[in-house]
This record gives C-alpha cells, sequence and structure tokens, in this order.
C-alpha cells in the first residue's frame, strides 16, 4: 500500500504542472487572438511591411535631352600651347651707351614707335668725318675732270670719269656717308610692328654691343595654336575646319578657331604633322604659352540621329536608354533597347535594327538621375538632379 502512495505522489505532481502550463498558453493565445482581429479605422491601410515602405508613385527627378537630327561632327582631339602671332627678339643693330628706354613690360606699342636709343656721339662724329672725307674726294674728282667737257670724243670722256671717279675715291667716299647715316638711324630702335613689350634685358645707362638681345614683341591680336596631328588622322582636316579649344586657364569656356594651316611634312620620329590653328583675341586674354585642349573638325556625317552619350546605359549585356512620355500630370520613363553608330565626345547615333527600337527627333531621352530606374518608372524632368533631390550619374 504503502509502495503504490509512493508512485501515485509523483504522476499527480506532474499532471499538476501540464495543467497549469496549457492555462497560461490558452490565456496568452486568446490575447494576441483579440488584438489582431480588432478592426481598424474606417478608411486606414492595415500596418504591413509593403505599407511602410517607399512610395512607389513618388516622382523621381531625372534630366532629359532632346533626340536631334543634326550633322555628326567627327574631331581629332590633342593637347597643345598657345602662341603669340608674331613674335620677334629685337636686338640692338649698333654699339652704346643706352639713353633711353620708353617702354615697360606688356605695354602695347604702335609700328614704328621708339623703343630705345643709345648714345650717337660717336656715330654723329663718324658722319661728319665721312662727310669731310667725301667733299675731299669730290674736289679730286673735280680737278681730274676740270677740261673734260672738251673733249669730243663721248668714249674716252666716259673713260676718263670712270679713272677719275676710281682715283679719287669719291664713289666710295659718298658709300661710307651713307653707312654713318644710317647708323645713325639705327641708334634708335623701332618696332617692326604693332604688339606688346616682354622680355626687356637692358636698362638705362647700360652700354650695348651690336647684336645684343633688347626685349621680346609679340603681336597677340591672334594666337595660333600649333597641334601635332597623327599621320593617320590628318588626312581628314581640311585648311579653313574649325577647332574648339579649351584652354586650362578658362576651364569653362570653349573658344572657336579655324585651322590656317596643314604642314605636309610628317615628321619621321613622332610620326605627326603640325596643324595650325588661329584663334580671335581681341581682349588680349590668351597669353603665349598657355594650355589648351584642341578639338579639331575632321569628318562631318549629315542627317544623323543624334542623343547624349549621358543617355546610354547597359543592361543585361545590351545597349538601351530610357525614353520620357508624359502620362497626365507625370512622366514615366519608357524602357528602350537601340542601336548605336558612330559617336564623338557628346554625342552618340542610333541606327535602325530590326531587333531594336528606333528613335524620333524631338522625343526627350533621359541623361540624368536615370541610372537605377525601372521601365514605367515615375519621373519628373528637371535641371538640376542633385539639387533636386535625386541621384545624378
Amino acid at each position: 500500500m504503502s509502495r503504490l502512495r509512493r508512485s501515485i505522489g509523483p504522476i499527480i505532481v506532474i499532471v499538476a504542472i501540464l495543467t497549469l502550463g496549457s492555462g497560461i498558453y490558452l490565456r496568452i493565445s486568446s490575447g494576441t487572438d483579440d488584438s489582431e482581429s480588432q478592426p481598424t479605422a474606417e478608411g486606414e491601410a492595415p500596418e504591413t511591411s509593403a505599407s511602410t515602405g517607399f512610395n512607389t508613385t513618388l516622382a523621381i527627378p531625372v534630366s532629359g535631352a532632346p533626340v536631334v537630327q543634326d550633322t555628326l561632327v567627327i574631331s581629332v582631339t590633342a593637347a597643345a600651347q598657345a602662341a603669340a602671332w608674331r613674335e620677334t627678339q629685337v636686338l640692338a643693330q649698333i654699339g652704346g651707351q643706352v639713353t633711353n628706354l620708353p617702354v615697360r613690360e606688356n605695354q602695347t606699342v604702335r609700328r614704328g614707335q621708339l623703343l630705345l636709343a643709345v648714345d650717337t656721339t660717336d656715330v654723329a662724329l663718324q658722319v661728319a668725318q665721312a662727310r669731310a672725307e667725301l667733299a675731299s674726294a669730290e674736289a679730286d674728282y673735280r680737278e681730274r675732270t676740270l677740261f673734260d667737257d672738251q673733249i669730243e670724243d663721248a668714249e674716252i670722256r666716259a673713260e676718263r670719269d670712270r679713272v677719275a671717279r676710281a682715283k679719287s675715291g669719291v664713289d666710295r667716299s659718298a658709300v661710307i656717308v651713307q653707312q654713318r647715316e644710317l647708323d645713325v638711324a639705327r641708334s634708335r630702335t623701332r618696332a617692326p610692328f604693332g604688339g606688346r613689350v616682354a622680355d626687356i634685358k637692358v636698362v638705362e645707362g647700360q652700354m650695348l654691343r651690336q647684336g645684343d638681345e633688347i626685349l621680346t614683341l609679340v603681336d597677340i591680336s591672334q594666337i595660333k595654336v600649333e597641334v601635332q596631328v597623327l599621320e593617320s588622322e590628318v588626312g581628314f582636316l581640311r585648311e579653313g575646319g574649325s577647332a574648339a579649344i579649351s584652354f586650362a586657364a578658362f576651364p569653362d569656356e570653349i573658344i572657336t578657331g579655324t585651322i590656317a594651316t596643314i604642314n605636309p611634312i610628317i615628321d619621321r620620329t613622332t610620326r605627326t604633322s603640325r596643324v595650325t590653328v588661329t584663334v580671335p583675341n581681341a581682349a588680349g586674354r590668351i597669353l603665349p604659352g598657355m594650355y589648351a585642349r584642341v578639338s579639331l573638325e575632321a569628318q562631318r556625317f549629315a542627317d544623323r540621329i543624334l542623343v547624349h552619350k549621358s543617355a546610354i546605359l547597359e543592361r543585361d549585356n545590351r545597349t538601351m536608354l530610357f525614353v520620357y512620355e508624359q502620362d497626365g500630370r507625370s512622366g514615366l520613363a519608357k524602357w528602350h533597347y537601340v542601336t548605336t553608330g558612330l559617336e564623338n565626345d557628346s554625342l552618340i547615333e542610333i541606327v535602325e535594327n530590326r531587333d531594336t527600337d528606333m528613335l524620333e527627333p524631338g522625343q526627350v531621352v533621359l541623361t540624368d538621375g536615370h541610372y537605377s530606374l525601372i521601365h514605367d518608372a515615375v519621373v519628373r524632368v528637371v535641371s538640376d538632379v542633385r539639387a533636386a533631390g535625386g541621384r545624378p550619374q
């Protein structure tokens, strides 16, 4: 009997524990069901992960550009440096002490304007001496031919005149006078053309020798840019063609120039030809030595369907873009596979292909903020994607 009691006791304890656990579970389950079965307010959507996510109807800011039918210009691009249209080193034509230097660097001078003068005391004395020697020679000549006018034979008179001029030295003395007078004129150095003064090498009071460098004169009313073009590309260029030039000093400005000359000789070392481009520079903003990036017009292809290169994307190893279509108050991004053709630095051609879509002039393709779009995404076209809160590419 006592053994039976010992066996029944643990069983009663286990049953009690199970009963208590079942009651707690039923209460918890009942409370959960009650909370889930409570109705929501009228018109209010249940709170789910989908309803608390991003609003898929929000228009995404993008930028766009129209499809155009125009001439595609293929260019040759190269680096270069600006150079003055004309540049010369002005040298001393005679020796002497500098007495006048009336110009300063960057000063604009006209043709014939005085740049420098040297002391003329020595050359003036040389002129006086030469003139005196000429007068003596002329007197000797007249003495030798005093009665020659009485000689009837013209040939004899001519021969006596030639001999008299040679023995008297009158011709040689006349030349020396001209040389000395020229030295006086050369003591005053004048501008050979209009331009700007640069690199002055002398000061007033300095002694010069003939041939010493005085200064540099540059004409920058026009600028020339010399571009080295590969022999494989130079054949596409023509004189008179246009050139787009970007100077490092003005990075946000494109300046238009003209292809002036094309050197017909190919350099054997570099396999390039020198192409000279001229650029108007009336304001003098472009200075010789400025670094430039030059794009030379090489080939022209008329009546091509063109879009901005930034519109082109690659999806699944295929070329595509998004076309903007108006849909009521908003717009939609329509996915189109396309086939591309020729291109330059900014534009690319869209060509017909039966396996892809063709575009029409006037359609708007998306060019910024479109990288992660899907087909039929709701978009709005803005001028600045970043400012509008979008994601610029």
